[in-house]
């Protein structure tokens, strides 16, 4: 029987535990409930757990047939987004603000379901490390984890991961070697005019003129400053000012990210971001001051781990249903820190269409969770062989 057929044998019970997680999102560094119930299964599976990595990180630990000395990771993230959930799923979101958004609840599952499966099979030698994440997006849960000594305490030759692409064609995995996703920094501009009545501008220093002037310069950056062969896009994705009709506030604030494969490109943008910040403040008699924040690194997938995911992805599914040098995404993954500490591969499991990921309607496509499932216990196997 293959991976993907066993895995099939239990789907259900898995998607019962998608769902159940699905009901009770937790935010990054709050995965309390939904760390002991993987940390509780893995234990029921005969795996060695250990709890609290990096926060609210799991990791487990599974001896093959033998041990040969090699050991393989598999990397799947537990957090949930701030959103309040639009659907009118009977598992939908049963705490306000909070939810599932981009399928970590799915890639959770899978890793579970991987994990029962080499528990079952013991079908492979050395040691499978079993990497459950907290707050991937954006709070810095892979850096936490690696600053507890996650490869110290627990060393991996290699480590893999995967992640949910809605519309992306169904069961298709796609990769590539090399950056596949972006770096990201987070910026936060804080702007302090001189607060005054409306009806007497030039009395005080207006932020909002400041903040939606300095909001379309940024963007000058992408089409004056960065080389146009290299990717880069800055979003402002928040603008707060002002609560009256009849007040100009004291202060504004913009926020947003920068997205980036180059370092030179993201250097740049710093700079000038900062250099732009000072200019309008000199110009206008304000106090601009400017936070950026080094979030994601690029995600680049060593050769020979991608090689090789290729290789068991074509094996599970089919040439036609593998895309081995993918566009990469500007989207960001925290998964980067650790393929810089270890080398490793990162792919995109394609799921039937639908709202994308970070919508209030999203949600995640069950059918695809023994396949992902299969295809990282299938890593395990191929590699621990190797």
């Amino acid at each position: 029987m293959s991976p993907i057929d066993r895995i099939k044998t239990y789907a259900d019970e898995l998607t019962a535990l998608r769902r159940d997680l699905h009901a009770h999102p937790e935010l990054g560094f709050e995965e309390v409930r939904t760390a002991g119930i993987v940390a509780d299964l893995l234990e029921t599976f005969g795996c060695e757990v250990h709890r609290g990595v990096g926060g609210t990180g799991v990791v487990g630990l599974l001896k093959g047939r033998t041990d040969n000395g090699k050991r393989i990771g598999l990397r799947a993230d537990m957090d949930a987004l701030p959103i309040e959930e639009e659907t009118n799923l009977p598992y939908r979101s049963t705490y306000a603000g909070k939810m599932h958004a981009c399928g970590h609840d799915g890639h959770t599952t899978m890793l579970v379901g991987a994990a029962r499966y080499l528990a079952e099979t013991r079908d492979f030698d050395g040691t499978a490390v079993f990497v459950f994440q907290p707050a991937e997006e954006g709070r810095g849960g892979a850096r936490a984890m690696l600053k507890d000594g996650l490869f110290e305490r627990f060393p991996c030759d290699e480590i893999y991961g995967l992640h949910n692409q809605p519309g992306g064609g169904h069961g298709m995995i796609k990769l590539r070697p090399g950056p596949i996703m972006a770096a990201a920094d987070f910026f936060d501009i804080h702007i302090r005019g001189k607060g005054i009545h409306a009806a007497q501008p030039h009395r005080g220093v207006d932020p909002i003129i400041i903040a939606t002037g300095l909001a379309q310069a940024l963007q000058s950056i992408v089409s004056r400053n960065a080389d146009p062969l290299k990717s880069i896009v800055l979003s402002i994705t928040r603008i707060e000012a002002g609560s009256a009709y009849n007040v100009i506030p004291e202060t504004a604030h913009l926020a947003g990210t920068i997205r980036t494969f180059d370092k030179e490109i993201r250097d740049l943008a710093g700079t000038r971001m900062r250099e732009l910040a000072a200019g309008f403040a000199a110009a206008y008699g304000a106090e601009v001051t400017v936070d950026l924040q080094d979030v994601f690194s690029v995600l680049e997938n060593a050769p020979e781990q991608a090689a090789a995911a290729t290789e068991v992805a074509t094996e599970l599914l089919g040439a036609e249903k593998v895309e081995a040098n993918v566009v990469p995404k500007m989207g960001s993954e925290d998964f980067a820190d650790m393929t810089m500490a270890v080398p490793g591969a990162y792919v995109w499991l394609g799921a039937n269409a639908g709202p994308g990921l970070h919508n209030a309607g999203y949600n995640f496509d069950d059918s695809i969770i023994p396949i992902g499932s299969a295809f990282l216990a299938r890593m395990v196997e191929r590699r621990t062989a190797a």
